[in-house]
């Protein structure tokens, strides 16, 4: 909950050998870290959802007791949800599927219920033209509420008084973009949301307000789908190992750019392969950005690991999907089975980013669970 301990912004520090005007490049080219522009506001057509740095500060969330909505369904052809009038198309066949004839702000609890059972069967299922992206910040908060407890963003950009929105927002930036791309050779940054915290979240909202004509994708990866893919011999390992994640790295980078800092870093030792509470399935749970150390692994053993690992994700497009965003489109995806990238292909070589602009909500759900009990 947030408490009324002050915050002090930060002075940008500068690298001992670096020049006085040299900037560091983003984190996540995804997202601001520090305000934007009066021109920003005049291009978007929603201004109440451009990014804000209130002063709050956020205590570590203590351990909850959650159980998954999905476990309270019944009938498992989801009679509330999947009523006779919705069209439902899988992006491939086994990950990923689009809900046409549904509107989520219309769902009663049974077919909340449900959705949580259909996300943890697909891991990504996409709403296009939901009304509730006009309903505003209160109805998509309460909404996501059912699924989880809030996660309150430690860095970037939310909405003003709801905090639990996360804002992804380009627009322009072509000296920032250029600078990204001087030093690294794509914009994609695979990751699971907020896997540092204890309970890391389970169900996640990304609703678009705006975006470009073409460009701007989301891509998945199943992460159970890709430990079947792996030898009985390795699985039989990785059940054994867990792996320290840190948001660390990004409350400094913020530090460093002058952002505003919400939380103290959060360090957590989590299973590398988790089981899922709904499907029973074992996930790799890997993140590209977030762990900094697997315990009992040398260094260059941990990097070696880590590197395979990701590199067998990121390149297996046979179980991976790829959600193509329409204005008022919005996805609910799985974070514990799933690992994703947003795509930024959208930049022209005069002004930079076309205007992308969508939020998330993260409903935070159980601690991961080991394959051995001898973790917990």
């Amino acid at each position: 909950m947030p408490s009324s301990a002050p915050v002090l912004k930060p002075k940008k520090a500068q690298p001992v050998t670096a020049p006085q005007d040299e900037q560091p490049i983003n984190y996540d080219i995804n997202i601001p870290y520090i305000d934007v522009t009066k021109e920003n506001h005049l291009r978007t057509n929603y201004p109440d959802y451009l990014p804000t740095w209130d002063k709050l500060w956020f205590d570590p969330l203590p351990p909850f007791n959650y159980e998954d909505p999905a476990l309270r369904v019944q009938d498992k052809s989801k009679p509330n949800l999947l009523t006779p009038n919705v069209k439902v198309t899988e992006i491939q066949p086994q990950i990923g599927s689009v809900l046409e004839g549904v509107q989520l702000s219309q769902l009663s609890a049974a077919a909340k219920d449900e959705l949580a059972l259909l996300v943890s069967e697909r891991k990504v299922v996409a709403f296009p033209n939901q009304d509730m992206i006009e309903a505003g910040p209160a109805a998509q908060a309460e909404f996501m509420g059912y699924f989880g407890k809030p996660n309150y963003q430690p860095v970037s950009g939310t909405v003003r008084d709801y905090p639990g929105f996360h804002i992804i927002h380009r627009d322009g930036n072509r000296e920032e973009i250029s600078r990204f791309l001087e030093q690294r050779t794509t914009t994609t940054l695979w990751h699971q949301d907020v896997s540092y915290e204890i309970q890391p979240p389970g169900y996640v909202m990304l609703g678009l307000l705006e975006g470009p004509d073409v460009g701007g994708d989301t891509v998945f990866a199943a992460t159970d789908l890709a430990y079947k893919r792996l030898s009985p011999t390795l699985c039989s390992w990785l059940d054994t190992l867990r792996a320290v994640h840190s948001s660390t790295k990004m409350i400094n980078h913020a530090r460093l750019t002058g952002g505003l800092v919400r939380k103290d870093s959060v360090e957590t030792a989590h299973p590398l392969v988790r089981v899922h509470p709904v499907t029973g399935q074992k996930c790799l749970f890997l993140n590209g950005e977030f762990i900094t150390k697997i315990p009992g692994l040398k260094e260059p053993e941990q990097r070696w690991l880590l590197d395979f690992l990701m590199q067998h994700i990121v390149s297996g497009h046979d179980f991976q999907a790829r959600v193509r965003w329409q204005p008022k489109t919005i996805v609910i995806f799985d974070n514990r089975s799933t690992i994703h990238s947003a795509i930024v292909d959208y930049i022209d070589d005069d002004y930079g980013a076309k205007l992308r602009h969508i939020f998330r909500l993260c409903a935070l759900g159980e601690k991961p669970i080991p394959v051995y009990d001898q973790f917990e």
